[in-house]
């Protein structure tokens, strides 16, 4: 409704409360009044409003006009090379005719045959000098790269730095004259509801505008590490990849990279990656040709309700350390197993998946401030970020290992599990290595707390509400002191096959 159609309205309500008044009595006058002054109020709020929501353009032509030649496509041809394979006739394990029979189908397959494929996708200019951004898995195993402008003019395009991890790539191409660019915008600014554009190659039918809304942000599709897209219900097919996702200002807030879909077109459900994210990132590929990632050195995992309760944190929040690597920024930075990052370099951490991309956006040297929750109080360290190059694991302490002879068991009925020291026997059974710590759990109850947080028999529990457990009375005495403290649950670090990891169990009520 228009402002001119509010207006009107408003206008003609008041009108009729003055005609009410002069007919009727001198009483409900007041009353009329008021009544009219209210509704004006309302109405200048109605105003006000609609003034400050911006809502669609009668048209995106003009936006879409303006944006077009800086969306460009993008052909790739690579060399594929493979044999058809004859089967091989099967025999029972160990027969004497099976490595005969291989030899001599080896000997008989055709030879490696080479064909070219090609590929599309979609890609936009951000220097009128020749620099263009694309997705990563558009320019995979390329031999050639081709970059197709609007008005159709093609390029060589030579490879200046990619990421798989974000899956952003930079490409450059020499034009005789500069090209048309478009800038980044600020996509931490975009609201679920905001309208946005989305232009690329779909199905390689050329520049092709859709319109939509941003369905939710932040949303982890199992991509990688540094997942945080923005969806949208624009639609994006097979070949928007790479393209950009615009705001209303024309700014790019969004680089088209997946979509979800059974039938492989368009449903409504596309991803883009942040601005606020690619930006970093096509920084330093254009810089040195390759990506610069702070490190932390540490293994995290999410904070459950009853973590954060058994520690004594107001609500789940954070990303809770599961181990430091040795000779790591965060050892360094005195950052302990079983503390809770809540914010890294003043950006507050509210989930586990932010703190790997707030550290890795965070510049390699820098000496940042690290808030921890650690003994039920807040802990502030600093620590120098360190570049992130290849996957460490942390060395776990040894330990001697002289007991003999048989376990003796205890039972825990508060956790549902029973508990054994650490010797050869038990060590050999379950294959436990040599500098395993800790007690091991040899029994679960299937009815009891520990099953239902996936603790099996094997696993060796290392401490219990942050203190270590050397013996099964210790996991006892744990136990207790936290249901004498009106604890409900109680904090494990276990040792299993998948490594450590934090769990917290809810304590059973005494019988």
């Amino acid at each position: 409704m228009s402002k001119m159609m509010v207006s009107g309205k408003i206008q003609a309500a008041c009108q009729r409360l003055q005609n009410r008044s002069v007919g009727g009595a001198f009483a409900v006058s007041a009353n009329t009044r008021f009544l009219t002054a209210l509704v004006f109020a309302l109405g200048l709020m109605l105003v006000a409003g609609g003034a400050q929501a911006r809502g669609a353009p009668d048209s995106f032509a003009d936006l879409a006009q303006k944006l077009l030649p800086a969306v460009v496509n993008i052909s790739t041809t690579s060399t594929v090379s493979g044999r058809r394979q004859q089967p091989l006739p099967q025999f029972p394990p160990g027969s004497p005719f099976e490595d005969f029979f291989k030899d001599f189908f080896d000997r008989n397959q055709p030879s490696p045959r080479q064909r070219r494929s090609t590929s599309l996708g979609s890609g936009f200019i951000i220097d009128g000098s020749g620099m263009i951004v694309t997705n990563n898995h558009v320019i995979q195993d390329a031999d050639e790269i081709t970059v197709i402008l609007h008005d159709d003019t093609r390029l060589k395009a030579k490879l200046v730095g990619r990421d798989p991890k974000t899956d952003i790539a930079v490409l450059r191409v020499q034009p005789k004259s500069p090209l048309t660019s478009v800038k980044f915008g600020d996509s931490d600014t975009l609201r679920v509801g905001d309208w946005v554009l989305a232009i690329g190659n779909p199905f390689g039918l050329g520049g092709s505008v859709t319109a939509g809304i941003v369905s939710a942000r932040g949303r982890n599709i199992n991509s990688g590490p540094y997942d945080d897209f923005i969806q949208t219900d624009a639609s994006i097919n097979r070949g928007n990849s790479g393209g950009p996702l615009f705001n209303l200002d024309g700014e790019v807030v969004g680089i088209n990279t997946a979509i979800f879909s059974p039938s492989g077109g368009s449903v409504g459900i596309g991803f883009s990656i942040p601005s606020s994210t690619a930006r970093g990132v096509i920084e330093q590929l254009r810089s040195f040709g390759r990506t610069r990632r702070g490190w932390l050195g540490v293994r995290i995992q999410r904070v459950t309700d009853e973590i954060a309760e058994s520690l004594g944190l107001d609500k789940a929040r954070g990303a809770l350390v599961a181990s430091v690597t040795e000779g790591s920024p965060a050892e360094s930075g005195r950052i302990k197993s079983g503390d809770i990052i809540l914010t890294f370099n003043g950006k507050n951490v509210s989930e586990m998946q932010n703190l790997p991309r707030i550290v890795a956006d965070t510049k390699i040297g820098k000496v940042v401030k690290v808030e921890v929750w650690r003994d039920s109080k807040l802990v502030v360290t600093e620590l120098a970020v360190g570049e992130l190059k290849e996957e460490q694991v942390a060395a776990l302490p040894s330990e001697d290992d002289d007991e003999t002879g048989k376990s003796v068991e205890l039972s825990v009925a508060g956790l549902g599990l029973s508990v054994a020291r650490l010797n050869s026997s038990l060590r050999k059974r379950f294959k436990l290595k040599k500098n395993a710590r800790g007690v091991v759990v040899v029994k679960v109850d299937k009815d009891g707390a520990a099953a239902a947080k996936g603790i099996r028999p094997g696993d060796v529990i290392v401490e219990i509400s942050q203190d270590d457990v050397r013996s099964p009375s210790d996991v006892v005495a744990r136990v207790e002191k936290a249901q004498e403290d009106g604890r409900k649950s109680v904090l494990l670090l276990v040792e299993g096959q998948s490594g450590l990891r934090f769990v917290a169990l809810q304590i059973a009520a005494k019988k």
